[in-house]
Parts: structure tokens; sequence; C-alpha cells
């Protein structure tokens, strides 16, 4: 049960078509247990069930609402969003959002260095690209059977550390991150090159550390895919309303 008499439901309207009710489907509210509550993340609380805070889902649809619009604007201006997560049962949804929103990402391990050392690890970036390159246009072919082995072992060892930067030729205008905890370094450097950082922020975090903090579920992958779909949604919109009307 809940320890409030408050329940989540609400009556207004938000923009970009967010709803509290597909929000409690998705797990959105669902937080973490009570013990680990970040108190910065207090006044977004609704309430507890089962020793589990519940995320008061006005609260999450009005920052969200908020940083959609920010989205909306950055998108208008072309700027580059970069998309990371690196918790394991969320790396395939951020990688997908992010592909299908032509964006850069982060999903298997954030490595230092990737915005405050931008220039060392563009460097290494495109000789990832350039090594993949030789590879599908069968470069190595004549090679002997174990040259080759060494690198496709190089290869994949480079594709664990730059799989999705190769859009990324100058440092991003924005930084998503889905959970600030897991990719804590991601958040200190942004804020070290002065990024604006836009994030998910579960009720064991502190919501203070984002520009643009989004109260929600961090672990679930409903949760989460809930939010990048919306994003996804705002960007190509936002592209598909530039491309009218340099049509007109």
């Amino acid at each position: 049960m809940l320890a409030t008499k408050k329940k989540i439901k609400s009556k207004k309207t938000y923009k970009f078509g967010i709803k509290i009710d597909e929000m409690i489907q998705a797990g959105v509210h669902l937080g973490h247990h009570t013990s680990k509550l970040h108190p910065k993340m207090a006044e977004n609380i609704l309430g507890i069930r089962n020793t589990t805070h519940i995320i008061n889902l006005e609260k999450t649809a009005y920052f969200l609402e908020k940083a959609l619009e920010f989205i909306e604007e950055c998108a208008k201006q072309k700027k580059k969003i970069l998309f990371v997560g690196t918790k394991i049962p969320l790396r395939e949804t951020v990688k997908r959002i992010a592909k299908e929103c032509n964006c850069p990402f982060v999903t298997e391990r954030w490595l230092g260095g990737t915005l405050t050392n931008f220039e060392v690890i563009s460097k290494r970036v495109k000789y990832y690209q350039q090594l993949r390159e030789k590879k599908e246009k069968g470069e190595f072919d004549h090679y002997t059977k174990k040259e080759r082995l060494k690198i496709e072992k190089e290869l994949e060892n480079l594709r664990e550390k730059f799989e999705g930067l190769e859009k990324l030729e100058e440092l991003p205008d924005i930084v998503f991150i889905c959970d600030i905890i897991k990719d804590k370094l991601a958040l200190k450097e942004a804020k070290k090159k002065n990024i604006k950082v836009i994030a998910i922020v579960d009720t064991n975090a502190d919501p203070t550390l984002v520009d643009f903090p989004i109260p929600a579920n961090d672990d679930a992958t409903t949760s989460v895919n809930y939010i990048l779909e919306k994003v996804k949604q705002v960007i190509e919109n936002t592209k598909v309303k530039s491309q009218n009307s340099k049509e007109k």
C-alpha cells in the first residue's frame, strides 16, 4: 500500500503526448528501496509501497516536458546529442534509439577522457573506422590466419571502446545519461566541459547535479524506453517540420 492518501493520477494535459497512465504501465514511477533514498529526491516522492519509494509522476511529467522542450529547441538548431547508457539491460534500447535519431552513443563502457581528452579519443575513433573499412574492402584477405585473428581481436576491442562515437566529430552540445550513478564519469566530464546534461534520475541519485533531471525509474527497460521514445519523437518531428518549411 502507498504510505499516503494521494493517488498517481492527473487531469493535467502535457505536451509531447506525455500521459500519466502510460508512465504507470511502463513502471516509470517505481523507485528504489526506501533505505537508498537520496535526500534531494525527497520532493519528487509520492509515497511508499512495500518498502519501495513511488515517484510522483506529475513531477516526472513536468520535468520530462521541460527536457523535451529543450531537446526540441536544440534539434531546431541541429545541435548534437550524445546518448549514454552502459547498464547491461538498457544497452540495446539506448543503441537503437540513438541510431534511429542518427546520434552518437556510448553503451559498452564510458572511456575516461571521452569528453575531456576529446582530440586523442577522436584519433582512436578514426583509426577504428579505417581498420573496419579495410576489413570490409577485403584488404586483410591475403594476410595469414594468425594475422587476421590478431586484427579481428583488435577490431573487437576497438568496437567495445568506440562503437557509437563515429558520428561525434566534435564535442556534443548535450549529453543524455540514463543512469547518473552508473555513468557518473560521463556526468563529471560533461560538467567539466560545460556541456548541458539531461538525465533520468532515480530515487537514489542527486537531481541537482543535472541541468534537466527527469525523476524516473532508471532500471526498468520499459521505463527508459518510454522516455527515450519521447526524445526520439521530438527529434524526428522537429526534423520533419524543418524539412517541410524548406520545401515551402
